[in-house]
Formats: structure tokens, C-alpha cells, sequence
């Protein structure tokens, strides 16, 4: 299982591709969720999109069938600050609105998916988690991980870490990478130069 966060569909291109081929489902969270709603005509008010990655989103989800799991509800609010007004909304999210952190039903949809998993690798959170009102998606999803026995669970650098350490979940984890384009660029198939060499002796 692969739950792929953050804000950018286009830094996770890569490792979107390589995983489906790998993994029996990849959750998207985080910014990245609302040009996936986009590629598939979802309203997403002031939300973060990237227009040139809507096309690449729609060939994602064809390629992907049902392995590719999207948020169902997502909080929304009405400026990018933690004293935002904010809601939780299904479906559309409202003009004047924008999605800062995946919903209740999302949460328990992830769950349900996880609920089984014998390998979890994690990278980027859910939402906005430096922000009090929307790290709820983040701390629930990462304290679910990491109480899964039996399961191997890796965290992959950069926000992820940064979540699991302010969240105070990190020592329940298999294992936790700081690099996190490395960790990344090993996830998309790549060969790392420090790995090659330790191979080679």
C-alpha cells in the first residue's frame, strides 16, 4: 500500500506510475488530490490545481482502475489561514472555498484500505498539518499506520517527517527516511548512487 501526499502531482508523477505497477492501492491526499477532482470535472473552488497535469491526471486514473483511491469529503475553508471559516463537504467544493484537509470519510475509506496491509509507505501529508484546524486528516491517518501490526511502515522524508515528528507519531514506525527526494526517486524505480555501491560489495 502507497499513501502519496503533498501538494504537487507533478513531483509524484513518477512514483504514482511506478506503484501502480507495485502496489495493490495508492492513496492521494493532500493538494495534489484536487487535479485528480479536476480530471474528473469535480468543481474545486479555490482549491490547488495544476492545469498542465489535468490530462496526465485523467491518463493516471485509466491506468490505474480502482487501485487509485481519492478523498471522498474534504475540509474546506475560506482562506488559507487557521482562523479560516472552514467546513466538511462531499463532492464539490464551493466557489470562494478550498480543500485544506481530506474529511472524516475519507479518513475511515483509507482505513478500510490499509486495514490489511502488510507494507505502507507513506510520503506527504493529507492537509495542511502545520495548521491546527486541518492536521486532523494527517494525525489520524499517520497514528493508523503506525498501530498496524505485522506491517512493515515507512515514512519518506521531507513533510512527511516533519508531520510524524510535530504530530508525535514518529517512533511508531518501521522505519523513517529523512531524505525525502531520495526516498522518492527510489520509490519512482530509480537506482541511487550509495545503494549501487553498498550492492556492488
Amino acid at each position: 500500500m502507497a499513501v502519496l501526499g503533498g501538494s504537487k502531482v507533478s513531483s509524484k508523477i513518477g512514483v504514482i506510475n511506478h506503484l501502480l505497477s507495485k502496489a495493490d492501492k495508492v492513496i492521494i491526499g493532500g493538494g495534489m488530490t484536487y487535479t485528480f477532482y479536476a480530471a474528473k470535472g469535480i468543481e474545486v473552488g479555490n482549491s490547488l490545481v495544476e492545469e498542465d497535469k489535468i490530462e496526465l491526471a485523467k491518463e493516471l486514473m485509466e491506468k490505474a482502475g480502482d487501485k487509485l483511491v481519492l478523498p471522498i469529503d474534504n475540509v474546506v475553508a475560506d482562506k488559507f489561514a487557521n482562523d479560516a471559516e472552514f467546513k466538511t463537504v462531499e463532492g464539490d467544493i464551493p466557489a470562494g472555498y478550498m480543500a485544506l484537509d481530506v474529511g472524516e470519510k475519507s479518513i475511515e475509506l483509507f482505513k478500510q484500505n490499509l486495514a490489511d496491509a502488510k507494507t505502507v509507505v507513506w510520503n506527504g501529508p493529507m492537509g495542511v498539518f502545520e495548521m491546527s484546524n486541518f492536521a486532523k486528516g494527517t494525525l489520524e491517518l499517520g497514528k493508523f499506520i503506525g498501530s498496524l501490526e505485522d506491517a512493515t511502515t515507512i515514512v519518506g522524508g521531507g513533510d512527511s517527517v516533519a508531520a510524524a515528528k510535530q504530530l508525535g507519531i514518529a517512533d511508531k514506525f518501521s522505519h523513517v527516511s529523512t531524505g525525502g527526494g531520495s526516498s522518492l526517486e527510489y520509490l519512482e524505480g530509480k537506482t541511487l548512487p550509495a545503494v549501487a555501491a553498498v550492492s556492488d560489495k
